[in-house]
């Protein structure tokens, strides 16, 4: 893998991803460099003619008409961080940081936060070497940026705080300097360039819409499986329906079912169906579709936040100015996330109602019931869909807006924030139970196919394949908890989907 360079701009989310997951290097680009150290040039000139900047010279939130003299400027910034360092409770996935710190550098890239470049190449060092800062997983309320969860990492910066290096936690020091990467320190406002954006929940905003984005295709193989399965009627997807409406978002999932169910009996008219089917059936290309066309605009704003300068003040070198505002407010990025939750729990509920109607033999079309060959004695499937439906309620809970939830805090300076990180936190709780709702249809698409005796598409086949080497056909009752755990892992691990794109191309 090529090192990816920063240079504050066409950052998108797979580098986030190559990055955050997959270890790639990092490297600033020499623009980026030496705007940052023009920007800094301009502040040290500020400082030393003793201009009052906030955050800088001043406190911060309530105490910002506070002035600091010159023995507290540099003190500040330690005291910034150590205050700030109040998240709670678990640590948050390895991903999720190096994520933010990545954002981070890419904010610092613009040359518009005024921090000494040691800063921003520590941070460079630090993904680099494999030294990734203990951070709470709660504490950011999504605005004045992550501060509890930036200010865990800031405290490297100082050779403190807790960092994992190759599979140990270790103390901020020890992991530093095993690693042989120089601790900068902190000076005059080198503490809040470090953690002043919502670069945690922006990070863990990307990485979902990448998991999204492939849960949804496998929500279209999902449904294929069952569609043909269902003897369904394929006339709903054909492409020219969806074009003459516009979303192309369902031009996209009906292309996709199409290709999935392509070279079989059903999709070649050599199996009877009926003239129109329930909306569980037909509906799927407007209804994922429509999930599709909901992440595309939060990626659309993730990818804005991930190469804008998320930070407070803002300083203008050209212009020798600094302007204070609020680009630290993760609203941008909370809004569309919370969409993006609520379209993958719809796109669930659809899933469960397919499965539904595979259980269902009045709904199945000569499928046995709960799909066991000896119902009675037999349950089968029956006690799978309690299991699916219970993951959608928590899935529906979840699926209350995290940006509407503002608290004020801070003496009410801080008097509307995005809650951000509860979209972000809440999305991957709904992410969780999606792939164990959907793994539980594909399970059972795969067991209903196993009664039909007509040939399937290519796509199809293939994805029957890939989950009977995980799960075999339930031919006697067994217990199910393991087949299901099972299934939530493979639809996660996107086994099915890189199998199937194999096959017969890329579904997008």
């Amino acid at each position: 893998m090529n090192t990816l360079i920063i240079t504050g701009n066409d950052l998108k989310i797979e580098d986030v991803v190559n990055v955050a997951r997959n270890g790639q290097k990092v490297e600033l680009h020499p623009d980026a460099v030496t705007r940052i150290n023009k920007c800094r040039a301009m502040l040290e000139k500020k400082v030393a003619a003793h201009e009052i900047m906030y955050g800088v010279n001043t406190g911060i939130g309530e105490f910002s008409e506070v002035v600091l003299n010159d023995d507290q400027v540099q003190d500040f910034q330690k005291y910034l961080i150590y205050n700030h360092a109040a998240g709670i409770g678990d640590p948050a996935p390895i991903e999720y940081v190096r994520g933010a710190m990545l954002g981070r550098i890419n904010v610092h890239a613009h040359g518009n936060s005024g921090s000494r470049l040691e800063i921003t190449q520590t941070f460079v060092d630090m993904l680099n070497k494999g030294v990734t800062p203990f951070v709470c997983q709660k504490g950011s309320v999504g605005a004045s940026g992550d501060l509890a969860p930036m200010s865990q990492i800031a405290l490297l910066l100082m050779g403190e705080g807790q960092a994992y290096y190759k599979g140990e936690l270790l103390e901020g020091k020890d992991a530093m300097k095993k690693a042989g990467i120089p601790i900068p320190g902190l000076k005059a406002r080198d503490g809040l360039a470090a953690i002043n954006g919502s670069n945690v929940l922006t990070a863990m905003s990307a990485i979902m819409l990448f998991d999204a984005n492939n849960f949804l295709k496998q929500a279209e193989i999902a449904a294929a499986m069952s569609l043909e399965a269902l003897k369904a009627n394929m006339r709903p997807y054909d492409v020219r329906l969806h074009k003459v409406r516009g979303f192309s978002g369902a031009i996209r999932s009906a292309a996709a079912i199409n290709k999935m169910v392509a070279g079989g009996d059903l999709k070649e008219g050599k199996v009877k169906c009926k003239v129109q089917d329930a909306y569980s059936m037909r509906s799927t290309p407007q209804v994922i579709g429509a999930a599709h066309d909901s992440l595309a605009w939060a990626r659309s704003q993730v990818e804005i936040e991930l190469n804008g300068v998320g930070d407070n003040p803002i300083f203008f070198p050209d212009e020798g100015i600094q302007l204070t505002g609020a680009n630290f407010q993760g609203t941008p990025v909370s809004l569309p996330m919370d969409m993006v939750g609520v379209a993958i729990t719809m796109v669930c509920v659809m899933s469960e109602r397919r499965m539904n109607r595979l259980n269902n033999p009045a709904l199945s079309v000569g499928l046995p019931a709960f799909l066991t060959k000896g119902a009675g004695m037999f349950s089968g499937l029956m006690l799978s869909q309690y299991t699916a439906d219970m993951q959608i309620v928590e899935q529906r809970i979840l699926s209350m807006p995290a940006s509407i939830q503002s608290i004020p805090a801070a003496a009410d300076q801080e008097d509307f924030v995005s809650m951000g990180m509860n979209t972000a936190i809440k999305n991957f709780q709904i992410m969780d139970n999606a792939y164990g709702v959907l793994g539980i249809e594909i399970m059972a698409a795969a067991q209903a196919l196993d009664f039909r005796e007509y040939k399937f598409g290519s796509g199809v086949t293939k994805a029957k394949e890939v989950v009977r080497k995980h799960v075999k056909f339930l031919d006697i009752d067994r217990p199910l908890y393991p087949d299901h755990t099972t299934m939530k892992e493979l639809v996660k691990s996107c086994e099915i989907l890189h199998e199937v794109e194999k096959a017969i191309g890329n579904l997008e």
